[in-house]
């Protein structure tokens, strides 16, 4: 939002990508924020800072650029408090389980720790995309640490199915109960193993074409379900962002600087191949998410509403918010119900907003009840108990919880 009304990372302190962060006037940069505050109005990150702000730190006072630096205080000398740190605020917050999300190359060294020395349910999800996507620059890199890691010849491809396998096992015995794919399409493929075989050498051996890449990540999403039926881990996927769309941003400062843009999406034809192959397996069980807000009554809720296997995952990053949420459950209610959704789970990256985003998601579904409650859709007996599904069994029971 700030890079949007001409404020250079520069500005923000962010150092140029490779090079050593210089020290940044932390007041300095806040000041500037809070001075253009304004900008977010009517977004839900001004919902949710404003969320926390008034719950979380008990702060009254509007942020601007007049009442910054008492934010600036009051903010550090709360953080500074044993009832701030991260583990207060997760009974506070009342979190059963908090999963955060790592690698294939990952040690998990730190959940080791907080198993140990805390004992609270802090699970690991396994996000394989280092290693199943041959258009990372570091992916070389990557399959030699995922050899390292597990012993296996990952040269091979029987090999280099088995150490996904070891590695999957590794997070499911840190808690694990969900894998998630990032890939730029949704589409699946579901090739003979000789097939499947050489294009994993074109790819290992860097002779692999772009459609060489899009096939490999294509085939891998329907190993990663016939692996998932073997060891009950969920299978999530968020396809459609055309990511560093910036490539000026992406050369200075590196990825993820806020230059994502959601694309078009295909899910009827890309997710064939894996739901033939598995769609009515109960065993499987695939949550897809969308930036494509336009296949929710058209693709995925009539595939979710016949398919045993998938299942729709809430309104995601650019819809994550009241109006995306309103139009979600508008589009896709009708056709695969409440049932073939999950409920709610955040993403975010600010442990402090989980109040915030769930507060939100559970008001929205509530006034879409109420909505169908008024105009005699929904008996409000049934509206209670589905709020309640919505807000909490379904994505206990979806997450196999």
């Amino acid at each position: 939002m700030l890079y949007s009304q001409g404020i250079g990372f520069d500005a923000l302190g962010l150092a140029d990508h490779g090079k050593t962060p210089r020290e940044a006037d932390r007041r300095k940069v806040w000041q500037l924020f809070a001075a253009n505050y304004h900008l977010f109005r009517g977004t839900p990150s001004r919902w949710w800072l404003d969320h926390v702000f008034a719950e979380v730190f008990g702060l009254e006072l509007a942020l601007e650029a007049q009442t910054a630096e008492h934010y600036y205080d009051a903010i550090g000398a709360a953080l500074a408090r044993p009832e701030f740190l991260p583990r207060a605020l997760f009974e506070r917050f009342g979190i059963e389980v908090l999963a955060t999300t790592e690698g294939a190359t990952e040690a998990l060294l730190h959940h080791e720790t907080i198993a140990r020395e805390w004992g609270r349910r802090v699970i690991t999800t396994f996000r394989p995309d280092d290693v199943v996507d041959p258009e990372r620059e570091d992916f070389p890199d990557n399959l030699r640490s995922l050899a390292a890691i597990t012993g296996q010849d990952v040269e091979s491809w029987s090999g280099y199915l088995r150490a996904l396998r070891l590695r999957r096992a590794e997070f499911r015995a840190h808690g694990a109960t969900a894998t998630d794919h990032g890939h730029p399409t949704a589409l699946t493929a579901d090739l003979r193993d000789a097939r499947a075989e050489q294009l994993f050498r074109r790819v290992t051996q860097g002779r692999a074409s772009a459609a060489d890449a899009e096939l490999f990540r294509a085939q891998m999403l329907t190993e990663m379900a016939r692996m998932s039926i073997e060891d009950g881990l969920v299978m999530q996927l968020h396809p459609g962002s055309v990511r560093n769309h910036s490539t000026a941003i992406l050369a200075r400062f590196g990825r993820d600087k806020g230059f994502d843009i959601p694309a078009p999406v295909d899910y009827v034809h890309a997710l064939r191949p894996l739901l033939e192959a598995h769609g009515m397996d109960n065993r499987l069980r695939l949550i897809v998410f969308t930036l494509d807000e336009t296949t929710y009554a058209r693709e995925l809720a009539p595939m979710a509403g016949a398919y045993p296997a998938l299942k729709i995952g809430p309104a995601w990053w650019f819809f994550d918010s009241p109006e995306g949420m309103r139009r979600y459950r508008e589009a896709v209610t009708e056709t695969a119900g409440f049932y073939n959704t999950v409920g709610f789970n955040d993403d975010t990256r600010a442990f402090c907003s989980i109040p915030a985003r769930h507060d939100v998601a559970r008001r929205v579904d509530c006034a879409y009840l109420a909505t169908l409650v008024a105009t005699g859709r929904l008996a409000e007996a049934d509206a209670h108990e589905v709020a309640h599904d919505l807000a909490y069994r379904l994505a206990k029971e979806a997450y196999r919880l």
